[in-house]
């Protein structure tokens, strides 16, 4: 601790000296080579008062290495800071993870920039001029869509799209860059494109599917489910939502099929539960309604116009009492019920709701 300390302290004093004399010294490459290695012995010190010494010492120590190579014009220091260099990204990859893990995602993104920059310094292409690291591309654009620096995840995205970096999954990923960056019509063209060139990836069909739906774009959200439902036929998610756009559509029967189907597949399934009910529930409610535009004088009719609607509650109910066992204590579930057992004069149930409530 105490070398690192001193040497800090010595190679600090020299490039920052004002002193004519030091000139030179500030000017020789290995001068910025050692405050190099110095910085890296710091990020790698285990010891809290080394720690101390510098915020940020991976970009000093990449800031002076690149200072050490711009002043060494002969190159006679290149091998050794090469070697620094290819070690040093080591360490700004543990760096990197470790911000990311600790949701510190600006930071993990700096790390990963800095080490594509690092390879984009001549004395590391030399060997392999055409090389590009698609894994630390595709990891920078996750840590930018992360720091919601969208601009960032889009340029990155795109990048490791272009080199077929991950598949399907980078497209999906870079279209909801695009969502985020409200721009929708990139979006449903980078799934487009993403669509053609991977025509049976499930991320890329469900990110299509719910970038339509979002858009309200019924039709074209319909035609790629049922591909997915071609492809993957006892995905229960798949029917949920299916059933919920045949229930905005007005196709009850067919929604009616679609949760079926959903619960048949996943009998844990809360939301089909839940929606099935709520479409047994409201067409009871709308009976109500029908009953109530009978005349007063027609107290026959009136009554089996509203019988009509217990039959429609009395199918919701069974779902409803479901989604308690999947989700105990479940409020809109609860409301539900309290109105169902109320209107089928399950009165004991009744009370019991209204407990759970608080009512």
């Amino acid at each position: 601790q105490g070398k690192l300390d001193k040497a800090y302290e010595v190679i600090e004093a020299v490039v920052n000296s004002t002193n004519p004399k030091d000139a030179k010294t500030i000017n020789a490459p290995r001068t910025w080579e050692v405050r190099g290695e110095i910085f890296q012995a710091i990020s790698q010190s285990k010891d809290a008062k080394v720690k101390k010494l510098s915020a940020d010492p991976l970009s000093e120590a990449l800031k002076s290495y690149k200072k050490a190579l711009s002043l060494d014009s002969k190159g006679r220091n290149a091998n050794s800071i090469k070697i620094k260099l290819t070690l040093m990204e080591n360490d700004l990859m543990n760096q990197a993870v470790e911000a990311f893990n600790n949701e510190d995602y600006a930071k993990a993104l700096l790390s990963f920039e800095q080490i594509l920059e690092m390879k984009q310094l001549p004395v590391m292409t030399k060997d392999n001029p055409n090389s590009i690291d698609t894994v630390i591309i595709f990891n920078a654009g996750l840590a930018a869509f992360n720091a919601k620096n969208f601009d960032k995840a889009i340029s990155y995205y795109s990048e490791a799209a272009k080199h077929g970096y991950n598949g399907g999954r980078t497209y999906s990923l870079l279209s909801k860059s695009y969502l985020e960056n409200k721009d929708t019509v990139a979006a449903i063209k980078t799934l487009n494109n993403a669509f053609e060139k991977y025509p049976t990836d499930n991320s890329v069909l469900v990110e299509m599917i719910n970038v339509y739906i979002s858009t309200k774009k019924t039709e074209e959200a319909m035609k790629y489910l049922n591909l997915a439902i071609e492809q993957d036929p006892n995905n229960s998610s798949y029917y949920f939502a299916q059933g919920s756009l045949l229930d905005g559509m007005g196709k009850q029967e067919e929604a009616i099929k679609s949760y079926e189907k959903s619960i048949e597949l996943n009998k844990e399934g809360y939301d089909a539960n839940y929606n099935l009910g709520a479409l047994y529930y409201n067409n009871g409610v709308k009976q109500i309604e029908e009953a109530n535009k009978v005349p007063a004088n027609d107290n026959a009719r009136y009554e089996a116009e509203l019988a009509k609607s217990d039959i429609w509650f009395a199918k919701a109910l069974p779902y409803m009492e479901r989604c308690q066992e999947i989700k105990p204590g479940d409020t809109y579930s609860l409301e539900s019920l309290k109105n169902l057992y109320y209107r089928l004069k399950q009165l004991e149930k009744y009370e019991e709701v209204l407990k759970k409530l608080g009512q």
